[in-house]
């Protein structure tokens, strides 16, 4: 074989092996990563709720309902419910006069303490983040939740003498962090600007 047929057949080659390369290319299944579902929700625009109880807060207008209604305990206490049906979500509210009495208050704040530890068997990480507003006499402790936990978000506060609430974020659906995902991150803000908010009625 001459110089110019050998050079012709190695070009010819060189041609072909990469038509077959490209063909192949475009054969070839890559596996993709899962990825979580993107949902787009509206953004969130606040104002206050002022409910029939001791305290006031700022409310997403996302909230379809806010429900009260008087609870039977030993002091004056609450509950609201404030309702997300688009999200499948809620964020309950429950308060508790604490009366000026130290146990009272003590008593409250282990139970709040123990329900969020609760959460722990199920929950694979759960983050507490101290609040104080000495302008607003509130404080207290948010824990942001990530899992296949009942709740993905929980708070308490108190003025130490006389108020404390506490909240939690619970959605419809059974526990499964993947599908609500989306909707629990949004929600998270908003329970915790919700804690933010709060404003004693003295």
């Amino acid at each position: 074989m001459n110089a110019i047929k050998k050079r012709s057949f190695l070009k010819g080659g060189v041609i072909a092996m990469v038509f077959i390369s490209l063909f192949a290319c475009e054969e070839e299944v890559t596996p993709k990563p899962s990825a979580f579902l993107r949902l787009d929700y509206p953004e969130a625009i606040y104002q206050t709720e002022e409910v029939d109880a001791p305290f006031s807060f700022d409310r997403n207008q996302l909230a379809e309902n806010v429900t009260i209604k008087t609870l039977k305990a030993p002091t004056r206490s609450y509950g609201v419910n404030i309702d997300y049906p688009k999200l499948k979500g809620t964020i309950y509210l429950t308060y508790k006069d604490v009366e000026g009495n130290e146990d009272y208050l003590k008593n409250y704040l282990i139970d709040a303490q123990n329900f969020t530890q609760e959460h722990t068997k199920k929950a694979d990480a759960i983050a507490g983040e101290v609040y104080e507003n000495k302008a607003k006499n509130v404080y207290g402790m948010y824990y942001e939740v990530n899992g296949d936990a009942a709740s993905q978000a929980q708070f308490y506060a108190t003025d130490s003498t006389s108020h404390f609430l506490v909240g939690s974020l619970y959605f419809y659906a059974k526990p499964n962090f993947d599908s609500i995902y989306p909707a629990a991150k949004y929600l998270q803000k908003d329970i915790k600007r919700l804690m933010e908010s709060i404003t004693w009625k003295d």
